[in-house]
């Protein structure tokens, strides 16, 4: 594939996918089983974003080590059962994402969801889009803020890092795409705010999924 080719890389939740209440249906589940205090799906947006660990960390905040890896178990197990009726793309990326295959961009996904429910999201979603890359979280992988995910992409693709657009939705994406020396664009409709986007390194803030479509033709 020829170098210099337009790339983006998305990250799933919260950019491409609302599936907030998904994640915190499934965690408020398990945490009532277990007997633990529940929390409000709006603090959910605060929880996710570092994989499921850390998301487990943050529900639970002084439990026992055991704990949290039955809490862990059990959410994945839970989450696991079936593709969420509520997770659904943002209004709008349908219509970004047929725009960019016209123009036939490279897309690719790099998320700290488990890899599977990543390729199963994108499968089940965008079979239509010819995603060339996809990459959850891996055991062999660091997860994001970390680069490699990034990087191993861009090599993939046979694209340097600093012509690729990385578009997210939280500070672990804006410190990916610094640290990958890739151009980071953050976006408004997902789990954080303007400050923070543009407090860890945003090249870019948009409000519109269509609004990517200007920066990245330019």
């Amino acid at each position: 594939m020829a170098a210099g080719k337009k790339t983006i890389i998305f990250d799933l939740d919260g950019t491409l996918l609302d599936s907030i209440e998904d994640i915190a249906i499934s965690m408020n589940k398990v945490l009532k089983e277990l007997n633990l205090p529940i929390h409000k799906i709006e603090d959910y947006k605060y929880f996710v974003g570092s994989g499921v660990d850390v998301l487990v960390e943050n529900a639970l905040k002084e439990s026992s080590q055991d704990m949290k890896k039955e809490v862990s178990t059990r959410f994945k197990k839970e989450y696991d059962q079936k593709l969420h009726e509520n997770t659904k793309p943002y209004e709008g990326i349908y219509e970004l994402l047929d725009e960019l295959k016209k123009l036939d961009y490279n897309l690719a996904v790099l998320s700290n969801k488990p890899h599977d429910f990543t390729v199963q999201y994108v499968d089940y979603l965008f079979k239509d889009y010819g995603f060339k890359e996809v990459h959850g979280q891996k055991v062999e992988v660091p997860r994001k803020p970390d680069p490699i995910g990034a990087i191993n992409i861009a090599k993939a693709l046979n694209i340097p890092c600093e012509e690729i657009f990385f578009v997210g939705d939280t500070l672990v994406d804006m410190k990916t795409a610094k640290s990958a020396g890739m151009k980071a664009i953050g976006v408004l409709w997902g789990f954080r705010d303007e400050k923070e986007l543009n407090e860890n390194g945003a090249d870019f803030i948009v409000k519109h999924p269509l609004d990517i479509l200007e920066i990245v033709k330019k």
